[in-house]
């Protein structure tokens, strides 16, 4: 299915996004397919997949902060979070998961801290949004939608006192 373009007034629920998402994957899903979610939106996805699908191995998180391209221009990001692979990613397929692409900088830092843990047998990105407007050759290969905004706009994942994912809409000047 190919998520046509939305209005960013129209946030979708994050949640029936999971589970259209892990329809998605589901047919693609090898017995031995991990997840890993990039902290922290997509480690909030990958954890909702990984019960969706019923896997059963762990699913990897991973902070990017220290891979980015800009870690000099920007400086560490005050939240880093520890990254946790706890499976030998040597000969594995991954699933990089992840709330919005947007630039494709985020992705490309996490496939390069995920190839300090070895040579997987494939990666493949799944993402709740695409907001387009890529600086790199990064592709999502499973996505739910597809969202156009300003460049003063970004979408923002949270997990409210629910526990239900929630999106909403942050506007920056």
């Amino acid at each position: 299915m190919t998520a046509q373009p939305t209005p960013a007034s129209e946030l979708p629920d994050a949640n029936a996004q999971c589970i259209e998402l892990a329809a998605l994957i589901r047919p693609r899903l090898r017995p031995d397919t991990v997840l890993v979610g990039i902290h922290s939106g997509g480690v909030w996805v990958a954890r909702r997949l990984r019960e969706l699908l019923q896997l059963r191995n762990e699913i990897g998180l991973i902070d990017v902060s220290f891979y980015r391209d800009d870690y000099g221009e920007k400086g560490l990001h005050p939240r880093v979070k520890p990254t946790s692979i706890p499976f030998d990613v040597e000969g594995r397929p991954l699933i990089l998961v992840d709330d919005v692409l947007y630039t494709g900088r985020t992705t490309r830092a996490a496939i390069n801290e995920l190839f300090d843990y070895g040579r997987p047998a494939s990666i493949q990105l799944a993402v709740l949004a695409d907001r387009g407007q890529r600086q790199l050759p990064i592709c999502a290969d499973f996505c739910t939608w597809r969202v156009d905004l300003e460049p003063s706009q970004e979408l923002e994942l949270s997990v409210p006192a629910s526990g239900q994912l929630q999106w909403s809409l942050a506007e920056h000047a």
